[in-house]
This record gives structure tokens, sequence and C-alpha cells, in this order.
């Protein structure tokens, strides 16, 4: 009974110091918000409203007011990088690091952040200074790398952009795909110069990068075409099947001209006629109208691409059919035939286009690297009409 009575009259003292605790922590809170200028959240509020402007000004009030505050200041600079303001972002940087009691950690952060204002500016060597001298930092190091890591894509140096992929692998990313494509750049580069071993050499470093790299089997049948190997070149662009079928439209004329050169059309019209027949989505339908009415004649061409638009109808496909029977209408027929080709035509150059899978950049050439995000085979290797 003792014990029970203590317990009912520790209770209220417990409540007590719970309100008081409360009462305390609230205080400091308050104090704190005051102690907050306006100039901040008024920075604050233009920037949910995308007015940099007037962020800028604002938060370079804060900045005057607490010169010694590290996160105001960065975030000063930030803001001033991303206005274009590169000159007055690197001066803030400067003259940050000049401030007293900075960490290693903290120094490493101003200068990580100076690299961004240096490469911002274009003064990519002074950039790369600074970030190879954060590569062993606990903190930075691996943001250096993966800076360096654009830089150097950024510069064409693949040899120094696959060496920085290699060091950056990890569990969540093992940049198989990036370093493959750094390869296959070095192997388009020596193949321009007709150096076909260092060309083999870096295409067999592709795969062992990434064995379902279809650009290194482009690449290695471009380089045995060259060599005047047409079977070699055959088996290379076909296992691309096995990769990724998309990519077949990409080398398809391509297969054609290597079973021509072997003296095979036929073959050649009869794969293509496969890879219609079972990959429907590829853009095959104009190609194989060409072959098909130089060896077999305008009817089979005329079939051919009738039963092309039927499996997939596009407006590539129904204008190669129009021309086709033009020869056949009459005189007005044609003229009326005219007007809807060009206007097919109009209407099939804006809508079939290559499309970035990432950032949805959409061009009427193919890139292996989006020029808009980056990312490395991102692009749709099929033009899509998207309406």
């Amino acid at each position: 009974m003792d014990i029970d009575l203590w317990w009912l009259l520790l209770f209220p003292a417990f409540f007590g110091l719970g309100w008081l605790a409360a009462r305390v922590d609230m205080r400091a809170v308050l104090k704190q918000a005051r102690e907050v200028p306006a100039a901040f959240y008024k920075g604050l509020d233009a920037l949910v409203d995308e007015q940099t402007d007037v962020a800028a000004r604002s938060l370079s009030e804060v900045a005057r007011a607490h010169p010694h505050s590290l996160e105001v200041q960065l975030s000063l600079g930030k803001l001033y990088r991303k206005r274009g303001e590169n000159d007055r972002a690197i001066r803030l940087h400067q003259q940050v690091m000049e401030l007293p009691d900075l960490s290693r950690e903290q120094k490493a952060l101003v200068r990580y952040e100076l690299s961004q204002d240096f490469q911002k500016a274009g003064l990519v060597d002074r950039a790369e200074e600074i970030l190879v001298k954060l590569l062993d930092s606990q903190t930075m190091g691996r943001a250096a790398r993966e800076q360096l890591l654009s830089i150097y894509q950024q510069d064409r140096d693949w040899e120094k952009a696959i060496a920085t992929a290699l060091e950056l692998r990890s569990d969540a990313h093992s940049f198989q795909h990036e370093v493959a494509q750094f390869y296959c750049e070095l192997a388009q580069g020596a193949l321009y110069q007709s150096d076909y071993d260092k060309a083999r050499e870096a295409v067999k470093q592709a795969f062992a990068a990434n064995r379902k790299c279809v650009r290194a089997s482009i690449l290695l049948g471009d380089i045995e075409t060259a060599l005047g190997n047409h079977d070699a070149a055959i088996a290379a662009w076909q296992a691309i099947e096995k990769q990724n079928f998309e990519y077949l439209a990409m080398v398809a004329e391509r297969l054609f001209d290597a079973y021509e050169a072997l003296g095979k059309p036929q073959e050649g019209i009869a794969l293509l006629r496969g890879y219609q027949r079972t990959f429907s989505q590829l853009e095959l339908t104009d190609l194989l109208y060409q072959k098909v009415a130089t060896y077999e004649g305008e009817a089979r061409a005329l079939e051919a691409a009738r039963e092309a638009v039927h499996a997939r109808p596009s407006l590539l496909g129904v204008y190669r059919l129009v021309e086709s029977q033009m020869d056949e209408l009459s005189t007005e027929g044609r003229l009326d035939a005219e007007v809807a080709r060009a206007l097919i035509m109009k209407h099939a150059q804006r809508l079939t286009v290559h499309r970035c899978k990432r950032c949805n950049f959409r061009s009427r050439a193919f890139f292996w690297h989006c020029p808009a995000c980056s990312e490395w085979e991102s692009f749709t290797p099929n033009r899509s009409e998207n309406h």
C-alpha cells in the first residue's frame, strides 16, 4: 500500500516536469525564430515564386548581416551560379574560404562549390585542379569524382572517363553502360583514323564492360566491313537481334549492303522481310520497298509496302503507298494524291523523331549521349510518331 501511495504522489510531479520542459523548448524555438532576419523569409518566399532576382537581393542582406554563417553564404553562392552570375559566385566562395575557424570538411565543401563555379564559367581546367585535390576528402571525394567524370565526358577525354567511372563503381551503380560507351567512343575515333586494330581492341573492352552493348556490335560490323569481311560484319549486326532488336532498324541497310557485296541481294531482302514480320515496330517499310523494287519490280515492292503498313500503320508507310500508286491515277487524281502526299510528309517530318526516355528531349538525329540530360543509351532507336 505504501508503494502505491508513493506512485500516486509522483505522477503529478512527472506531469509538471514534462509541462516545464515543453515550455522551455517552445521558448527556445520562438527565440530562434525571432532571431531569423525577415529578409530570409522574404528570400525564401521569392524562391518559391521563382523570383531569383528578389531572392538574391534578400539573401545578400542576410549574408551581410551574418558573414560567418557558412550555410547562408553557400546558399547565396549557389543562387548566384543558378542565375548565371558566375563571377559573383566565385568571389563569394573565395571570400568564404577566408572565414576563420572553418573545419577541414567545411573547407572541402567550399572548394567543391568553387569548382562548380569555375566549371559553369567555362574555366574547366581550374575546376579540374580543385576537384583532383578533393579526391582524398572523406566527405567530398565521391562528389568530386562524379564532377570529374562529367568534365572528362565534356572534354571527350575517354581514357580518364573510364578510369574515373571504374573508381565510382558501387553496388548501387556499376557504370557498365557508361564504361562500354566510353570504349565505343574510343573505337569510333580509331575507326575514323582507319586504325582497325585499336578499334577492335576498344570494342572488345566495351563487350567486357557490357556484353549487351548494341553500339559495340554496330562498330564491330563497321570494322569488319572496312576490312572487307562481309560475312563477319553480317554476324556482328545480326547479334543485335538478341541484344536489343529495336536497334535492328539502324543496321538494316548495312546488312543488305553486306549481302549485296557478297552477291546475295535476295538473301538480304529475305532477312529484311523476316525482321519486318517478326518485329513489326521496326521502321523498314521504305528501305524494303526500295530494295524489292530494284530486284523484284515495282509490283512486288508495292505488295511489300502494303503488307508493312497493314501490320503497323505509319505516316511514312502511307506516304510510300500513295507515291507508289500515283502513276496509275488520272491527271486530276495525281494532283489530289500529290496534295495528300505532301501533307503526309509534312506531318511525318514533324512527328517522327527520336526521344530521350529520361528527359523526353526530341531530335530527328539519333544520339548515344543525350545532349539535354547527358544520359547514355537513352534515345529510342526507332523514331516514333507522337501525336
